[in-house]
């Protein structure tokens, strides 16, 4: 005779499955990322410290413990699977570095608690989205990037060669005049602190800032954001496609069901008005004739 598995684990894979994919235990996850979040802001007020410091470590190390089972049991149910996925593994690595030991050289690991919070990127879809849309776009942005960092380049030389003996502070190099032209990119005291002073004794120095700042800052940022959301748009495409395939193949695989059992049921009926046809008459040997249709109207 032939053995079944009816192994524990067998059953309780597919238990265990369901509950990590059930809504509510996907919200107290949520919930419990945003008080950890509240108490790794707490451990920075010294005041807090004070009065409940003892309360609010022991409550951060007993999320950590609900994390750490939650990842286990995410390893146990999915196995090979949790690692394909780029969101688990990304869980893996926020948690396991909150384990690792934070005394003598590794006190900095300390600050790298707090990426606990960034969690929340992947238990709201929505975050994910956003985050998937972020990481399509990346090659359009270094494309972009490289445009500007030529721009950049050239716009420096140039300051350095023009600039740089009557003010050695911010054009002195190449290092500064970049340095400098990032923050006239940013717009961020750009004319009264530095094109100004400039042109006090390069008055037409303003032929250089202009054409820099509708280059880089008007036309390069707005690139960039374009292609963002232009990235967005294509993830949101694409994963509307994805699931109208899914629904599609899913009514497919229904429709095909459903014909197969008509197909079935109406055998069936032919055998059975077959049988009726051919079964003897009551009280005599002749073959059972069917009912006569009744009257059109």
């Amino acid at each position: 005779m032939a053995s079944v598995d009816q192994s524990p684990s067998a059953d309780a894979r597919p238990r265990l499955r369901a509950f990590i994919q059930d809504e509510r235990v996907q919200r107290g996850i949520i919930t419990l990322i945003l008080i950890n979040a509240a108490l790794l802001g707490l451990e920075t007020w010294p005041a807090a410290m004070a009065l409940a410091g003892g309360l609010i470590v022991a409550l951060d190390r007993a999320i950590l413990g609900v994390f750490v089972v939650e990842i286990a049991l995410r390893l146990y149910v999915y196995r090979r699977d949790f690692w394909r996925d780029p969101w688990s593994v990304f869980d893996f690595i926020v948690v396991t570095i909150a384990l690792l030991p934070a005394t003598g050289q590794f006190a900095v690991l300390r600050a790298l608690r707090v990426l606990r919070v960034l969690r929340l990127l992947t238990a709201v879809p929505s975050m994910r989205r956003v985050i998937g849309a972020l990481l399509a776009a990346i090659p359009g942005l270094g494309s972009i990037a490289l445009v500007l960092l030529v721009i950049y380049y050239v716009f420096a030389v140039i300051a350095t060669k023009l600039f740089a003996a009557d003010y050695p502070d911010w054009f002195g190099n190449i290092g500064r005049s970049l340095y400098t032209l990032f923050q006239v990119m940013t717009l961020e005291s750009w004319s009264m602190g530095i094109a100004r002073p400039v042109m006090e004794n390069f008055p037409y120095a303003w032929a250089f800032f202009l054409p820099f700042i509708l280059v880089a800052t008007f036309t390069m940022l707005n690139l960039f954001i374009a292609i963002i959301v232009n990235a967005m748009q294509t993830f949101s495409e694409t994963e509307h496609q994805q699931t109208v395939a899914v629904v599609d193949h899913a009514r497919e695989h229904i429709e095909s069901d459903l014909h197969a059992e008509i197909r079935v049921i109406r055998a069936e009926i032919r055998e059975l008005k077959t049988l009726l046809m051919q079964a003897p008459a009551a009280g005599s040997g002749a073959p059972r004739q069917p009912p006569a249709p009744p009257p059109a109207e």
